[in-house]
């Protein structure tokens, strides 16, 4: 399987990089700036550009069975316009290629799956500290649903620097979570790999939590 990952050299897109390779995949990673991915493979290609530079990005994509999306902005106070644009370019280009499979990661608290927080946690988390951040996820989420692609849409718990144990909580219900909602970012790529092999969740936003 060849796969592209926009975002590869943050911390869960390089995990999900080296776990892909792991698997035999070969792997094309995007990244803004050189020299960020800390992983040699022969099966890897790093293409470094912007989500704006359309003609570039067509490139890395041209032959991919699939897209995974790790990206997420910098800021709590200011939206991530270019990371907007970008899954929206990303989505065009996926269409005009007939590249069949995205895979994006988003967070518990975006859309529906605020409502399974506890109410001071939502709160807390959905109005005050990530509203934006989340508004943002929203939007790209939309606009993948509302594609032709099949689509995953990953929304895990605060993440954490935890082993890969392949053990948590998952599901697509929008049921009122408890305990610990959390989860490693080991599990979350693990997770993300996995999915494009065995297609559980495909047209599915589902949740992931230790």
């Amino acid at each position: 399987m060849k796969i592209i990952v926009i975002g590869a050299n943050g911390k869960t897109g390089s995990l999900v990089v080296q776990q892909a390779l792991d698997k035999g995949f070969r792997v094309t990673a995007y990244i803004r700036r050189p020299g960020t991915l800390a992983i040699d493979h022969q099966n890897l290609k790093i293409v470094v550009g912007e989500l704006n530079e359309i003609f570039k990005l067509k490139n890395a994509l041209e032959g991919a069975d699939a897209c995974i999306s790790t990206l997420g902005g910098t800021s709590l106070k200011e939206h991530s316009t270019e990371i907007i644009e970008g899954i929206d370019n990303i989505v065009m280009l996926m269409e005009e290629l007939n590249i069949p499979r995205f895979i994006y990661l988003s967070s518990i608290g975006v859309g529906e799956s605020r409502k399974m927080m506890p109410f001071l946690i939502r709160f807390f988390i959905t109005k005050l500290l990530f509203q934006i951040p989340f508004a943002d996820h929203l939007e790209n989420e939309q606009r993948i649903m509302n594609s032709n692609i099949e689509w995953t849409i990953v929304r895990p718990g605060s993440l954490t620097e935890g082993n890969l144990t392949k053990k948590f909580r998952i599901g697509s219900d929008l049921i009122r979570l408890k305990g610990n909602l959390s989860i490693s970012r080991a599990n979350v790529a693990w997770f993300i790999v996995n999915e494009l092999i065995v297609k559980n969740y495909t047209h599915t936003a589902v949740w992931l939590t230790d």
